[in-house]
């Protein structure tokens, strides 16, 4: 099951990253002013998963990747695959198990791990 990891990026702002069972990110969101906005998206687009586009792109170097799409603006953008059969494994992954997913917060920045 996929995993919404909350982190901060280095302008202070927060992002969530829709993350695969193995780990690898699909789509990575907007930038969120705090933190409550985040969890808040992460719920909204729980709740209704299936208001949401889908637009499909593709590089000029062949890659394929999406936009994930609410009333016209951009809620998330996806990695870049290697090939549409890919990209769409992806969206099925979100469409599956993004309703039940749990939200993960490294926000903080503190170490999860004890020091040894």
């Amino acid at each position: 099951m996929g995993t919404f990891v909350i982190s901060k990026r280095l302008s202070d702002e927060y992002k969530f990253e829709f993350v695969s069972r193995k780990g690898k990110p699909i789509f990575t969101s907007v930038n969120y002013e705090l933190r409550f906005e985040c969890e808040e998206a992460i719920e909204s687009f729980k709740s209704a998963i299936e208001t949401y586009a889908f637009l499909r792109f593709k590089t000029a170097k062949g890659k394929c990747f999406f936009k994930l799409m609410k009333s016209d603006q951009i809620f998330a953008v996806s990695r870049k695959y290697s090939t549409e059969l890919m990209m769409q494994k992806g969206i099925d992954e979100i469409v599956k198990y993004a309703s039940q997913a749990e939200i993960l917060d490294f926000s903080s920045g503190d170490s999860i791990f004890s020091d040894i």
